[in-house]
Parts: structure tokens; sequence; C-alpha cells
């Protein structure tokens, strides 16, 4: 094969990737069906793997035809699919077009201990039954945040400038889309690895990839003994140092004619640059012997320990309540003890265990109920979705977040069991209520139940008042959202730590009234 094609074939392969990667991250038209998403993300690695522990099926399958490719041609996921890997490729593209000079790299040494201690990490926190670690540096999720909180922002402003500008011309052909949540510390912390990503990748090539990514490390080490590597033919390399300079893993010493492939992330821009053909992608025996690793012991204790103190950590801070916030006046504060998980996620501690917090359900929601948390589930729960009912409510005809999840945090339902998953229950609060402060007639919190688990019953003359039947609750947070009161609700979803079954209501067993989300509601 022509040298140069390689490297044309992975920017096809690619782009090819990206592309429809990106879209379902940003998409907020909801175009794709859920099942054509579950495919365009099929090869990303740790979503699939972790989702096939829980329910494995064809679908889940993506992560062993990552090995397999990677036992073969070594670390391709990392050069063509993975979509944080082409986006740190643009940024180092812009860097050398910024640079008066061409951009130069030159041999980098393995920081061995700091690969595997950021491996280590977040495969032991999983184990203690915690995806922090693993939602934290997992590039998919990473790449997915910053989408979801950069691009899909942008996406969302120019559709609304196009719909002010073809409606003031009355052509009605877009509709402008309102987000309904800011949550800035969550968006801090997608923005503080979003300039570690940048930085990186401006000025040091895939250093992140090779350094920080625990499934570049993974595959690495997989990549060492591929069939097809990168080598150095001795006899026709000039020794020019050429290929080093171009190589943006910092993975050729060029003075010792060697190739590290567990960095390699085979973009072959060397095999292209090469005057000599000196540098070859070729069939090589893959367990060819090395030099013998050295373990130390020392190093494995520190991280287990590291481990173990992270998850009590996460205990201490996830008794942190959270206060919900206030707009206006009413008396009794309140404090929601649990977060709302998903529906599908049927336990909060089930769902924190598995999500890697890549916000594919947050940008998929129709109602925006799915917001980002920060220390709702606790310190090791940073950054996994939880319903925010201040911004939305879970409309009872969708389940479009189970259907995406490509982790299997979120498990797929169908619609009627989904009617019935009681994700937590309504708590009333008389004091706050404006029929009890105002003396005035009010139900939208019962208007907008949707299986009437909400309810009015009388109060005082001809006034009606609420009252919950939490048998019937599913815990959708209609009634939270639509309540007017300020600056504390006066009815509010307190969650389930374990999921519940709701009973179906025969007063209300009759088709639902749905919700039109698009329409302002109700307050």
């Amino acid at each position: 094969m022509n040298t140069s094609l390689l490297r044309k074939i992975r920017i096809v392969l690619s782009i090819l990737f990206i592309i429809p990667t990106t879209f379902v991250l940003v998409d907020f038209t909801r175009i794709l069906p859920e099942s054509t998403i579950n495919w365009i993300i099929y090869f990303q690695f740790v979503p699939s793997l972790i989702k096939s522990i829980t329910l494995f099926s064809l679908i889940t399958t993506g992560f062993i035809l990552v090995l397999i490719l990677t036992s073969l041609f070594g670390r391709v996921y990392c050069s063509t699919i993975c979509p944080l890997g082409f986006f740190q490729d643009m940024i180092n593209f812009i860097s050398g077009k910024i640079k008066k000079k061409k951009r130069r790299f030159i041999f980098k040494k393995e920081q061995k201990i700091l690969r595997w201690t950021l491996f280590a990490i977040p495969v032991i926190i999983f184990l203690f039954g915690s995806s922090f670690g693993i939602s934290l540096l997992e590039p998919y999720s990473i790449y997915g945040r910053i989408a979801g909180n950069f691009f899909r922002p942008v996406l969302i402003g120019g559709n609304n400038l196009v719909s002010s500008i073809l409606e003031s011309y009355k052509i009605y052909w877009a509709f402008p889309y309102e987000i309904h949540a800011f949550n800035p510390v969550p968006f801090a912390i997608t923005a503080l690895f979003f300039g570690l990503v940048f930085y990186l990748s401006f000025t040091k090539g895939r250093l992140f990839c090779n350094t920080v990514c625990p499934v570049g490390t993974f595959l690495g080490f997989i990549s060492k003994y591929s069939f097809y590597k990168i080598r150095i033919e001795k006899d026709d390399c000039l020794n020019c140092g050429i290929c080093a300079k171009d190589c943006k893993a910092n993975c050729i010493n060029s003075d010792e004619m060697s190739v590290d492939m567990s960095r390699c992330v085979g973009c072959f821009n060397c095999v292209q640059s090469c005057p000599t053909e000196g540098i070859k992608y070729q069939f090589a025996l893959p367990f060819k012997k090395e030099s013998n690793p050295v373990f130390d012991e020392s190093k494995r204790n520190f991280l287990v320990a590291t481990g173990i103190y992270l998850a009590s950590f996460s205990t201490i801070i996830g008794q942190v309540k959270k206060k919900i916030v206030a707009k206006k006046e009413s008396t009794i504060p309140i404090f929601r003890q649990n977060a709302i998980s998903p529906p599908g996620s049927t336990s909060i501690k089930r769902f924190n265990s598995r999500c890697t917090a890549c916000h594919l359900c947050v940008s998929a929601c129709p109602t925006q109920v799915l917001q980002p948390s920060f220390l709702e589930y606790g310190f090791l729960g940073m950054l996994q979705p939880r319903l925010d009912n201040y911004a939305g409510f879970c409309n009872f005809e969708c389940k479009i977040c189970s259907d995406v999840c490509p982790t299997g945090a979120i498990l797929p339902l169908k619609l009627e069991e989904k009617k019935l998953v009681q994700l937590g229950k309504a708590k009333f609060v008389k004091e706050n209520c404006i029929v009890e402060t105002e003396k005035t007639d009010c139900g939208a919190c019962s208007e907008h139940c949707p299986t009437k688990a909400v309810h009015m019953i009388p109060f005082e003359g001809k006034l009606l008042i609420p009252e919950v039947r939490e048998e019937y609750c599913i815990g959708c947070g209609a009634c939270e959202f639509a309540c007017p009161t300020k600056p504390y609700k006066s009815i509010y979803i307190e969650g389930n730590v374990i999921h519940q079954a709701a009973k179906l209501n025969l007063e209300n067993a009759g088709p639902q009234k749905q919700v039109d989300y698009k329409e302002e509601f109700p307050f």
C-alpha cells in the first residue's frame, strides 16, 4: 500500500466517526431515532464495556471489536474512533497553522508511573462501586461534556438567531429553543478539563492520550503486542529525525531508531514524512520479548490505599444536603435528602457505579429535567445526571434517556413499565402553599400530575388544597415544576434510593393527558 494513503485513510475514517458522534451529543431537535444513536456510539470503548457488564447483547459488543482491532493494528481507536482524539488533532492542527514555523515535536520518555497510576485509580474506585474516576478521565465522556457545554449552546444560539431572522419575514421553518438551566459548578469542572485538553494538545500534541487517558494506557499495553507495528528499518534510516519531529505522540526515539508502540496512536504522520521509506507500518511478531518490567509493590499498595480513601471520602461528602434554590418569599426551607436518579437506573448506588457522565441523556432529554449534578450524589457522583425539577419534569410519555444510555447505567424500559417506576415521592409542605398562606385557589400541582397522585381536597369554604397519595406517585416532578411558590416550593420530590413500583391509579386509567413541553409550562 502507498504509505501516504495510510494517513489519508485515517483522516477520512476519523471524520466519518466524529461527525455523527458530535451530532448526537449536540442535537436538540431529536431527529434521530434512539436505535440509530446506539449504533453511532457502538465503538466507544468504555461505555460499551460497562454496558456489557449489565446488559450483554449485540449492541454492547463494540469494545470487543476495539480490542480485536487494537490487537491487529495498534491504537486505531485513538487515531480514528475516539472523538476526543480527533478534537486534540484539530487543536494541534490549528496550533501548527498559528505558529510561523512548522510544528516540531521531540521524543519524550514515557511517564510510566503516572500513566498506570491514572489507570489504576479509576479502576480501583470502580471496583469499590463508583464510576467517578472513569467519568472524570474517560475520553468519550470528556468529549460528551465538552460538546454539551460548549458546542451545543453555540448551535442553539445559531438556531435561535436564524429563527428570529426568519420570523421577521414571517417564515416559520425554524423555532427557537430555550435552555432552562445552567449549572455553574459542573460547567466549571468541564471548562477545567477543556482547558487542560486544549493546552496539552496545543503545546504537546497527544500528551493527554499518552499520560492522562486510562483508555490510552490500556489499549497502549495491548498495542505493544499488536500484529502490525510502526518499525524503523535501520538499513534505510538516515537518522535525520524527521519522523520524530512529526510524531505528535512523542514516541519515536530517532537516536535509538525505536518506536514506543504503547504510546503510538497510529496517525501515520511519520510514515508519510520519512524521505527514504525507512519507517514502515508492517506485520511483526506480536510477542517478541522486550525488556522485563519491574514492579514496585509499594506503588501498588499506594493505589489501593488511595482508592479506599476516595471511596470513604465520597461517603462523608455525600452527607451534604442540597438546599433548593429560592426565588420568591415563602417560609419553610426545603431540604432534599436524596437526589432523583433517572428512570431505568433502578437505584442511586447502581447508577453511580455505571454512569460515566457523558451527558448524552442530558442532551437528549426533551424537557431538560436531566441536569449534571454537583454533590447531590456525593463527591464520587459529581457530574452524573440527576432530575432537576426546577429545570423541567420527567415527561410521562418519554423514555429517551433509557434508550440512548451507552453504558447501561439507565436500563431500557418499555413505556408502560416506565409509567409505573417510582423515582421518588411527592412531599407536600402546607405552610408554603398559597392556598394556606394567601387563601387563594391554585391546584397547579394536581392539574399537572399525570397519575393524579396529587389531588385536591376540601380546605376552607370553597377552597381546595393538595393531598398526596404516595402509592400512585412516580416522582416525575411535574407537580414541583408547576408549583408557583417561591423561594421554597410547597411540593417537591424526595428521591427514592432504590426505585419502587407505583400502583396504577384506576381513577385515572384512561388515556393520559400529554403535556406539550414546547409550550410555556405553567407559570
